[in-house]
C-alpha cells in the first residue's frame, strides 16, 4: 500500500508559518536584557520581572486556547490570533518608558500563547493520520530552528547598526508573512465540539499528562534562564561580544542534526526510548554550560542541549497528543506549550535573582540542577505513566 503524501501544501504552509512566528518571537529575546539595561537602566532583578510577564499571559492565554480551538472553526482562529499577535510588535516601538514597555511584552504573552497552540493544532489537521507522528516532529524542528536561527540573525543586525527598532520593525513584517500564509491554508472540515461536552478542567488542561508537564516545566526551566541571560553573561562575564549569535547557530545545527537522524524512532513509535536520549544528553549539555565558565563549555553547551532537545522536544509532544483523544488535540498541544511556559518563565524570573545576588554561575548550576531533577521524575515515574495511558 502507498503511503500517504508527508509534505502537503497546506502543510508546508502551516509549518512555514509556524516558522515565522518564532522567528519574529524570538528575534528580540536574546537582546531584551541587554536592550532594558541600555535603554532604561534596569537592573537585572526587574529584567527578570520584565521578561516574567509575557510568559504569565502565554500560560494564560494557552489554556483556554487548546478549549477555543477545539470548540471553534480552527482557521478563524489562528488568523485573529496572528493579527493581534503582529500588530503588538508595534507597540515596542511606541514604547518609551519601563513601565510602558513591561505592560506591552506582558500583553504580546496572549497573542503569542494563542497562535503557537491554534497554529499547531492547525498543523495536526491537515497531517495524513498515518504520518501524523512524523509530521509532529518536523513541525517542531521548524519552531526550534527559528528559535535558534533568529537570535543570530538579531544579534549580527544590532552588532551592525546598533538600532534596535530595526529588529521590531523586522519582527512585524515577518509575522505580517506568517499571518498572509496561513490566510491561504485550506482546512479539512471537521464537526465542531461545541456544547457536545460538559466544562471541566481537562477541557482546559490534559490532566492525565501531569507527569510529563512536572517534567517538561523542569527542562523548560533550564532553557529559560540559559537562553534569556547568554548574551549579557557572555558579554559581561566571559567578554564575548556577539557570542549569543554562535551559540544558537550550534544550537540549530544540533536541533536539525538530532532531528533527522532521530525521526526514525518517531515514525516506529518508539517515543520513551527516543525521549530518554534526548533528556540524558541535554542534562549533560546544561551541566557543561554551568561548570565551563569559558568559551569551551559556552559553546560545546549549545550543541549538546541541540542535539538533546532535537530528540526529547518531539517525542514528548508525540506523547501529550497520543494520550489525547481526538477532539481534545487543541488541549493536548496547549498542555504541553504551558508546561513549558511555566518553565522558561520561572527561569527568566528566578534565574534573574539568583544571577542578581549569587553571580551568573549559581544561576546556571541551579539550572542545571532542576533539569536533573526532571529527568529523575522520569526515569522513575513519567516513562510508565505514559505507557498506561497512551491511547495510540
Amino acid at each position: 500500500m502507498t503511503a500517504e503524501r508527508l509534505w502537503n501544501a497546506n502543510y508546508i504552509k502551516v509549518l512555514t508559518a509556524n516558522f515565522m512566528i518564532y522567528f519574529s518571537f524570538m528575534l528580540l529575546t536574546p537582546l531584551l536584557p541587554i536592550y532594558l539595561y541600555d535603554t532604561f537602566q534596569a537592573d537585572k532583578d526587574t529584567i527578570g520581572i520584565v521578561l516574567f510577564g509575557y510568559a504569565i499571559l502565554a500560560l494564560v492565554a494557552r489554556m483556554f486556547s487548546g478549549f477555543i480551538v477545539d470548540s471553534f472553526p480552527r482557521k478563524q482562529v489562528v488568523l485573529a490570533s496572528f493579527l493581534l499577535f503582529t500588530m503588538f510588535f508595534v507597540g515596542y516601538i511606541a514604547a518609551g518608558t519601563l513601565l510602558l514597555f513591561a505592560i506591552i511584552r506582558t500583553l504580546h504573552g496572549a497573542p503569542f500563547g494563542a497562535v503557537t497552540v491554534s497554529n499547531t493544532t492547525l498543523a495536526i489537521d491537515v497531517l495524513p493520520s498515518s504520518r501524523r507522528t512524523e509530521g509532529i516532529g518536523y513541525y517542531g524542528l521548524g519552531n526550534n530552528i527559528a528559535s535558534a536561527i533568529s537570535p543570530s540573525v538579531a544579534i549580527w543586525i544590532y552588532h551592525a547598526t546598533h538600532n534596535f527598532e530595526i529588529l521590531f520593525w523586522l519582527a512585524m513584517l515577518t509575522a505580517l508573512a506568517g499571518l498572509l500564509v496561513t490566510a491561504t491554508v485550506r482546512v479539512p472540515y471537521r464537526e465542531l465540539q461545541r456544547g457536545k461536552q460538559a466544562i471541566s478542567l481537562d477541557r482546559f488542561f490534559l490532566t492525565k499528562s501531569w507527569s510529563q508537564a512536572i517534567t517538561m516545566v523542569c527542562y523548560a526551566f533550564s532553557y529559560g534562564v540559559v537562553t534569556t541571560y547568554l548574551a549579557i553573561y557572555g558579554k559581561e562575564s566571559l567578554g564575548i561580544e556577539g557570542g549569543a549569535g554562535l551559540f544558537f547557530l550550534l544550537l540549530s545545527a544540533g536541533l536539525i542534526c538530532s532531528r533527522l537522524t532521530g525521526s526514525r524512532l518517531l515514525r516506529e513509535g518508539r517515543l520513551v526510548h527516543s525521549a530518554s536520549i534526548g533528556v540524558c544528553i541535554s542534562a549533560f549539555g546544561y551541566l557543561l554550560f554551568a561548570a565551563l565558565p569559558n568559551e569551551w563549555g559556552y559553546y560545546g553547551a549549545a550543541l549538546i542541549i541541540g542535539l538533546g532537545n532535537g530528540r526529547m522536544y518531539p517525542a514528548y509532544q508525540n506523547m501529550f497528543v497520543n494520550m489525547a483523544e481526538h477532539s481534545q488535540r487543541g488541549t493536548a498541544t496547549s498542555s504541553i506549550l504551558v508546561a513549558w511556559d511555566v518553565g522558561v518563565g520561572l527561569g527568566i524570573l528566578l534565574g534573574g535573582i539568583v544571577a542578581e545576588h549569587q553571580g551568573y554561575t549559581a544561576a546556571f548550576f541551579v539550572a542545571w540542577l532542576v533539569n536533573v531533577a526532571g529527568a529523575l521524575f522520569y526515569a522513575f515515574h513519567s516513562r510508565r505513566d505514559f505507557e498506561r495511558k497512551r491511547l495510540r
